[in-house]
């Protein structure tokens, strides 16, 4: 058994100290008992782990969401605000007069 551990602790690079310590925490932080079968503690980890990724991507969500409401479409109201009250008035361009005549010249014949 010692020798076993050992090869295990050679393989992490850690010190026998240090790998266990790291396989405590590891029991500790995701309520896994050694003593028991893996079978349906292994779904509940899976379970909690995609839990966990949907609180995060749902969170993510909300603070799209609120910036989109907060920063992104007050800022697209005022500019277009902006530049409705500051629009130039459109003058065609000299090559829309010569298609103009082009098309006029055309009809006439």
């Amino acid at each position: 058994m010692a020798l076993r551990f050992r090869e295990f602790s050679k393989k992490m690079s850690k010190s026998q100290s240090m790998t266990l310590l790291l396989m405590l925490d590891f029991f500790e932080d995701y309520g896994i008992s050694p003593a028991e079968a893996m079978g349906p503690r292994m779904e509940t980890l899976e379970t909690r782990i995609s839990m966990l990724i949907k609180k995060r991507m749902n969170g993510m969500i909300a603070i799209m969401k609120d910036i989109e409401k907060t920063q992104t479409k007050p800022t697209a109201a005022m500019l277009h605000a902006l530049f409705e009250q500051a629009e130039p008035p459109k003058k065609k361009l000299i090559l829309e007069k010569k298609e103009v005549q082009f098309q006029e010249r055309k009809l006439l014949k």
